[in-house]
C-alpha cells in the first residue's frame, strides 16, 4: 500500500503556490527538444518553464497568445508543445510598423521563425504594439494569454494606455481564461518610478494594472523568485545575466546573483 500511494504521488509535481498539478509529459519533451538554442536552455536554471507554464494550468490543446515574445525564447518551447493539438499566437512587432526599427525587429523574428519550419509554421501572428496597435486575437478566442518580463516596458506609455493594454488582454480571453505574468519585482520599501526605469515593479502595482482590467489574482508563485537580488544595480536590471549591461564590471558579482528576482502572477477572466 505505501509503494502504491507512494507511486502516485510520484506521478504528480508540486507546483510553488500550492496546487498538486498532474506531470506534463508534453510539456517536458518541447523543453527538452533540440530545436532549442543552446544559449537559451542554459537560461533554464533561472526561468524554470516547466514549473512557471504548469503553475499557469497551460494544456497542449489550448489556443495561447504570447505577447510581446522579444528573441522567442518561450517561443522556442511553446511552438512545439501546441503544434498539434493547440495554437500559438505570437503578438510582437508589426511588420508593417511605421517605426522602422519596430519593422526590423519584427523581420527578425520572423526569420527566426521560417528558420526551422519544422517547429513554427504553424504560429500564428498577431500585432501587439503598444499604444499603437492591438491585433493579436479575436474578442473571446483565447485560452490564455503570457507576458515574460515585458510589464515594465509598457509604464512609459501612461496611464490611459495601459488601461487600453490590459483591456485588450481581457478582452481576447474566453470566460476563465488565464493571464501568466512574470515580471522583474521591486522590493515593497524601494520607490516605482513612473516609467520603471530600472526594469522592476512593484507586485501590488501589477496586481491593480489587471485587476482595474477586471482581472481576478487567481494565485500567485515564488518559482521565479531570487533572494539574492536586491534590485540595487547600476543601469538596472540588465546589469544582471544574461544582459551584463555594465559589461565587465562587477560582472562576477552579477553572476553570482543569476538572474532577477521575480514575480509569477495568475489571473482569471470571470
Amino acid at each position: 500500500m505505501k509503494r502504491t500511494v507512494l507511486a502516485a504521488l510520484a506521478a504528480t509535481m508540486l507546483i510553488a503556490g500550492g496546487a498538486f498539478a498532474a506531470e506534463d509529459p508534453a510539456l517536458k519533451a518541447a523543453i527538452a527538444a533540440p530545436s532549442r538554442t543552446p544559449a537559451n536552455v542554459e537560461r533554464d536554471v533561472y526561468r524554470h518553464p516547466y514549473e512557471t507554464l504548469s503553475f499557469f494550468g497551460i494544456k497542449p490543446n489550448m489556443t495561447v497568445v504570447e505577447l510581446a515574445p522579444g528573441a522567442g525564447w518561450y517561443t522556442e518551447i511553446l511552438a512545439p508543445y501546441l503544434r498539434e493539438h493547440g495554437k500559438l499566437i505570437t503578438a510582437g512587432n508589426d511588420l508593417a510598423a511605421p517605426d522602422a526599427n519596430e519593422r526590423k525587429a519584427a523581420e527578425r523574428f520572423m526569420a527566426r521563425l521560417n528558420a526551422k519550419p519544422e517547429v513554427y509554421n504553424k504560429v500564428a501572428l498577431g500585432v501587439f504594439s503598444p499604444p499603437r496597435k492591438y491585433e493579436f486575437a479575436p474578442a473571446g478566442s483565447v485560452d490564455m494569454v503570457l507576458t515574460f518580463r515585458n510589464v515594465h516596458n509598457w509604464m512609459a506609455t501612461g496611464p490611459d494606455n495601459l488601461k487600453t493594454l490590459f483591456g485588450s488582454v481581457y478582452a481576447s480571453l474566453k470566460k476563465g481564461g488565464v493571464f501568466g505574468v512574470v515580471e522583474h519585482r521591486l522590493p515593497a520599501a524601494k520607490v516605482q518610478d513612473k516609467d520603471a526605469s530600472s526594469g522592476y515593479m512593484h507586485e501590488k502595482y501589477v496586481i491593480g494594472l489587471a485587476e482595474a482590467a477586471g482581472f481576478k489574482l487567481a494565485d500567485k508563485s515564488e518559482v521565479n523568485a531570487n533572494p539574492k537580488d536586491n534590485a540595487e544595480h547600476k543601469g538596472g536590471v540588465w546589469a544582471l545575466p544574461p544582459t551584463y549591461g555594465n559589461k565587465d564590471t562587477d560582472r562576477a558579482m552579477y553572476q553570482a546573483i543569476g538572474e532577477s528576482d521575480r514575480m509569477t502572477l495568475k489571473f482569471v477572466k470571470p
